[in-house]
C-alpha cells in the first residue's frame, strides 16, 4: 500500500500544479494569492475524480484475476517501476520550483524559462518513462494498464481545469 499511497499523493501534488498552471497569466493582478489557491484546489478536486480510474483499473484487475496474490505482486512491482522515473522528474521540478520561490526576481525567472517552463513540456515524455518502467520493472500488461489509465488522468487534468473555469480572458 506505500507505492499506491506514493503514487495517488504525487498524482494529487501534480493535480494541484496542473490547476495552478491552467490559471497562470490569467491575471494581471500582483496580490492573487486567493485566485491561484483556488486554482490549485480545483486541480486538486479535478485530480482526485479523475485518479479514480487507475484505482478503479486496479480493483477490476485484481477482482477478475484468477491468481490475486500473483496479480497484487505484479502491480506492487509495476507501481515501483512506475514511482522511480517520476520520483526523479519530481525531484527536478523541486529543485527548479524552490530556485523560483526562494531567489530573486531575475534569477527565479531564469529558474523558470529553464526549469519550469520545459519540465511541464516534458511531462508526458516522464509518464512515459514511468509507464516503461512499470513494464520492465516486472509489472507486465497488468501495471502498463494501469499506468496508461493514471497518465491520461493526470495528462487531463490542467485542461479541464481551463476549459471549466479559465477558458475565456478575463
Amino acid at each position: 500500500m506505500t507505492t499506491a499511497a506514493l503514487l495517488a499523493l504525487l498524482g494529487l501534488v501534480d493535480a494541484s500544479f496542473s490547476g495552478f498552471r491552467a490559471y497562470a497569466g490569467r491575471d494581471a493582478r500582483i496580490r492573487k494569492h486567493r485566485a491561484t489557491a483556488r486554482a490549485a484546489l480545483r486541480g486538486l478536486a479535478v485530480g482526485a475524480v479523475l485518479l479514480l480510474a487507475p484505482a478503479l483499473t486496479a480493483a477490476v484487475l485484481l477482482l477478475t484475476a484468477s491468481d490475486r496474490a500473483r496479480t497484487f505482486d505484479t502491480l506492487v512491482a509495476g507501481g515501483l517501476g512506475y514511482l522511480l522515473p517520476l520520483a526523479l522528474y519530481t525531484a527536478v521540478v523541486t529543485v527548479s520550483l524552490a530556485a523560483y520561490l526562494l531567489l530573486s526576481f531575475r534569477a527565479s525567472t531564469l529558474a523558470v524559462v529553464i526549469g519550469l517552463g520545459p519540465l511541464t513540456l516534458l511531462r508526458p515524455l516522464a509518464i512515459a518513462a514511468a509507464c516503461l518502467g512499470a513494464l520492465l520493472n516486472g509489472g507486465g500488461a497488468p501495471s502498463l494498464l494501469v499506468g496508461a489509465a493514471a497518465g491520461a488522468a493526470v495528462l487531463c487534468v490542467e485542461p479541464l481545469v481551463h476549459r471549466r473555469w479559465y477558458h475565456r480572458v478575463q
